[in-house]
């Protein structure tokens, strides 16, 4: 029953292992609680698994084989594994390619190692993203879309980490299967996403970018959709396709494609505050629009969204100004 759950200490890792554990799943967390965005963040989030019932928590870099080898004895009685762990943002692999290289190319392929010499494995579940879809026009997105014409780097090392699991399938029998979120918020949310970046300029009186000239759609989804769908895939392992392979992929989206003027909107009403908007240009590596369709994932595992962002941004803004100390 234990569970491994890597990038535990991020977002999605967080309240994945926290469901886990409601379930009386014991969970083996593994994080490098890296400083790619506040560390104090990671480490609250750590603090509410902290205490759990079963909850085990390893401090290492998924692409360092010998600390991930090191917990081999300890991983081998897990049935699952949620492979979360991953460097994220597309403009920061502007930046920072190596860091991209090593986390989801590097780490990605350490994991699927550690994987296949789990005795008592059932499935892989792990992370991919929207972002594979690249320039792709026809909308909503779908899983039989052509995805080999990445934007950016970000994108490219997804789109890999998807071709990899496949290969591990194929040689091993590894059941696996790749989730394409499609742009996540809500409480315990990232500060380098919108709905984070955004609230604290607002509450900072200070303005917000607003890429493309606002002319920008994102298939925002709630945080506690994305858990459902990461457990209901985990506790359905990838059938063999027509091959005999057991891998696959499925969009987690919301299937709602919202105006990024319309989050914003949202967003206003629940700070009570108004926003000060500087329009600029797209962005090198990012897109005009994301949608998912989620058709095949809800035939599967009977995925079904059911937050839009009227009830969702509203819960994010309740524990952003808790988790800050703000009044009101």
């Amino acid at each position: 029953m234990t569970i491994v759950v890597t990038g535990v200490a991020g977002f999605i890792g967080m309240h994945v292992a926290e469901a886990l554990l409601a379930r009386g799943q014991p969970v083996i967390g593994i994080d490098s609680v890296n400083d790619y965005y506040s560390v104090a963040l990671k480490e609250a989030r750590l603090a509410r698994l902290a205490d759990k019932p079963g909850f085990r928590l390893v401090r290492a870099d998924i692409a360092d084989r010998d600390a991930i080898q090191a917990q081999a004895p300890a991983m081998a009685d897990a049935t699952g594994m949620v492979h979360l762990a991953a460097q994220a943002g597309v403009r920061y692999s502007l930046e920072n390619p190596y860091a991209y290289i090593d986390a989801n190319v590097m780490g990605h392929t350490v994991m699927l190692e550690a994987a296949r010499r789990m005795p008592k494995l059932e499935h892989v579940v792990y992370a991919s993203s929207s972002s594979v879809y690249g320039g792709n026009k026809t909308l909503p997105f779908s899983v039989a879309d052509r995805v080999d014409r990445p934007v950016s780097l970000y994108a490219a090392t997804k789109k890999a980490g998807e071709l990899i699991a496949h290969c591990y399938s194929h040689l091993y029998g590894l059941p696996a299967t790749g989730l394409r979120f499609f742009t996540v918020y809500g409480p315990w949310g990232r500060p380098d996403m919108a709905a984070y970046l955004f609230a604290d300029a607002i509450m900072a009186g200070r303005p917000i970018r607003v890429f493309n000239q606002g002319q920008m759609q994102r298939d925002f989804t709630y945080i506690d959709d994305i858990v459902g769908g990461v457990l209901g895939t985990l506790d359905n392992p990838a059938p063999p396709d027509a091959d005999g392979v057991r891998h696959r992929v499925f969009n987690l989206g919301n299937h709602r494609s919202e105006s990024l003027m319309d989050f914003i909107g949202v967003l206003e009403q629940a700070l009570g505050r108004k926003a000060q908007m500087v329009l600029e240009p797209m962005q090198p590596g990012d897109v005009a629009a994301t949608f998912a369709d989620i058709e095949a994932t809800r035939a599967a595992i009977g995925f079904t969204p059911r937050t839009p962002i009227a009830d969702g941004l509203p819960r994010f803004v309740q524990w952003y100004k808790s988790y800050h100390g703000i009044a009101g």
